[in-house]
């Protein structure tokens, strides 16, 4: 099977064009795809498929073989692999995902896709929609016990579900403990990525992500997506502002009017290869 690894700021997956191939268990393929010692090594694996609806569906599975909606890195890297391997040769595009449609500015350079700004739709606030156990809309500023310490989160989905945190800073104990702790916290029916987040400026924030699934990444578009909006949400920034991650910066910004939120960063081909017939 032959397979491609891109990462967006670090995110890295492996795409696997399905317009020419078919994965029969991509859980289990995830799984040993994914690991860093004994596979390629990645966050997960995206299945790249025909649509009915849209120019390409996106599936995405976690390095723990779970299947998300979606995840803003992978679908950059998504519109990248479409319009450089010539199965699309136009600057917008439509890629079908389990969060629904999204909508890809394509950014080309000599050739080749350098940087893609999408569409991420509008965030669902709603608790029970996110889901989140608590009936408020939105749920901001609400407490949490985590592993180590209490925090008062903001949730969001962009389509995926969010726990944001603000903290004066960010250190490794709250991420890979406390961030791994809330990640399956009875709160969360479906689990949750966790963000947790510095404020430097009205427009420049820095984030690190525990990401369901996978755990600490060097990115997440929708966690920066999601970041953006609640700190609005708190009055600490500006519609528009830079996000830091450890991979890297992303541009993000939420329309007031439309109240969609776009997401603006790289996607990068790293290399390709096949990998051997067996699950």
């Amino acid at each position: 099977m032959r397979f491609t690894k891109m990462h967006g700021l670090g995110n890295d997956y492996i795409y696997i064009n399905c317009f020419e191939q078919t994965v029969h268990d991509p859980k289990a393929l995830a799984v040993a795809m994914s690991d860093r010692h004994f596979g390629i090594g990645g966050d997960g694996i995206v299945l790249i498929l025909p649509s009915d609806t849209a120019d390409a569906r996106m599936r995405m599975f976690n390095a723990d073989g779970s299947e998300a909606e979606m995840c803003g890195n992978a679908i950059r890297c998504v519109g990248k692999f479409l319009y450089d391997h010539g199965l699309v040769r136009k600057n917008e595009i439509t890629v079908e995902t389990l969060a629904g449609m999204k909508y890809l500015s394509l950014h080309v350079w000599d050739g080749k896709v350098e940087s893609v700004t999408v569409d991420m739709g509008e965030p669902i606030l709603d608790g029970p929609q996110i889901p989140v156990n608590v009936d408020q809309s939105p749920v901001l500023d609400y407490p949490i016990q985590g592993k180590t310490s209490e925090y008062r989160f903001t949730a969001v989905s962009m389509g995926n579900p969010h726990c944001v945190i603000f903290v004066p800073e960010i250190t490794d104990t709250m991420v890979r403990e406390d961030g791994a702790f809330i990640e399956v916290h009875p709160l969360f029916p479906r689990k949750v990525n966790v963000e947790f987040v510095t404020v430097n400026s009205e427009t420049d924030l820095t984030m690190r992500v525990w990401e369901r699934g996978s755990g600490e990444t060097m990115a997440c578009g929708t966690g920066a997506c999601a970041v953006l909006v609640a700190a609005v949400l708190n009055q600490k920034t500006k519609h528009e502002a830079t996000v830091h991650l450890l991979g890297g910066d992303l541009r993000i910004r939420w329309d007031p009017d439309t109240r969609h939120v776009f997401m603006t960063g790289p996607a990068t081909e790293v290399f390709h290869g096949e990998w051997p017939d067996k699950p």
